[in-house]
């Protein structure tokens, strides 16, 4: 464990409102958008839903030292904009200093456990616009499944509309990550054809009394040019779990030419890259922008 990651730990058992006063004087990004004009934030509030895996290793975010390490070293990285976690990694990251003009947005709905049998009731366990606001981060992500076949959508997307206008009403952004989903063989799938991610574009677009922060965040796939006209809001391409990485960053590099494409938001695969070089791949992201 390297010294500052001690001195974090140590820090959270005797001097927990210390985390606060990090929050407090922590100095924000002046735009979520880089100098390039785009966005690359690295994601990893995947353990909080229960979910570890990378590729083929079930438990690659299971280590919470490790992963720290590895964020702190993609967060130090130029071009790197911002990042988007639970309460327990962005408070650590506080303690580390490593969020001074970075956007912060916090993760607010991980209720729907991965595999659970309610995994599209996702209700709102993490932050709230209060605390996004009270931490004096950026803004707050939502997943929401949209399963047409399931009792429990209609309170998912009620939760998020309520979500999208409590962040708007502080001027922070509302990034929502839409799924058209269905349950197959007692799990939840998403349906990443080109028609289901658009029909999950419009229905994300339309929640709250405002889109004015609204932001969504989509998967990349066939015909993104049809998929990206679907709506003007602005839209941050979701990385995933990348099993080619080089027909990945080609399918990236082709979506972000269009308008509404504002950037990437990128976890496992750029924290946890097959060949280990996180550096390597957060600054081969970057040059894509």
């Amino acid at each position: 464990m390297s010294p500052r990651l001690h001195e974090a730990v140590n820090t959270r058992a005797t001097a927990p409102g210390v985390i606060a006063e990090a929050a407090a004087r922590r100095i924000r990004a002046s735009s979520p958008l880089g100098e390039h004009g785009k966005a690359l934030i690295i994601a990893a509030d995947h353990p909080a839903r229960g979910s570890h895996r990378v590729g083929n290793d079930p438990w690659a975010m299971a280590n919470r030292f490790e992963l720290l390490d590895r964020l702190c070293r993609a967060l130090e990285r130029p071009g790197v904009t911002g990042v988007l976690a639970t309460a327990d990694i962005l408070e650590d990251l506080l303690l580390l200093g490593v969020l001074d003009n970075k956007s912060v947005f916090g993760s607010m709905n991980r209720a729907g456990l991965a595999q659970s049998a309610f995994e599209v009731d996702d209700r709102f366990t993490g932050y709230d616009p209060e605390g996004i606001a009270g931490r004096n981060f950026d803004g707050g992500k939502m997943l929401l499944r949209i399963a047409l076949e399931d009792s429990a959508t209609p309170s998912a997307l009620e939760n998020c509309a309520q979500a999208v206008n409590g962040l708007n009403e502080r001027g922070l952004i509302a990034m929502i990550e839409p799924f058209l989903s269905r349950w197959q063989g007692g799990r939840i799938h998403n349906d990443l054809s080109t028609d289901a991610v658009l029909t999950s574009m419009t229905v994300a677009s339309g929640l709250g009394r405002s889109t004015a922060y609204s932001w969504l965040k989509v998967p990349v796939v066939p015909d993104m040019e049809r998929v990206l006209a679907a709506s003007t809001l602005p839209v941050l391409l979701l990385g995933g779990d990348v099993t080619d990485t080089e027909a990945a960053f080609a399918s990236w590099k082709q979506a972000l030419k269009q308008p509404t494409a504002r950037g990437l938001v990128v976890g496992r695969s750029l924290l946890f890259p097959s060949d280990g070089d996180v550096a390597g791949a957060v600054d081969r992201a970057v040059s894509l922008l």
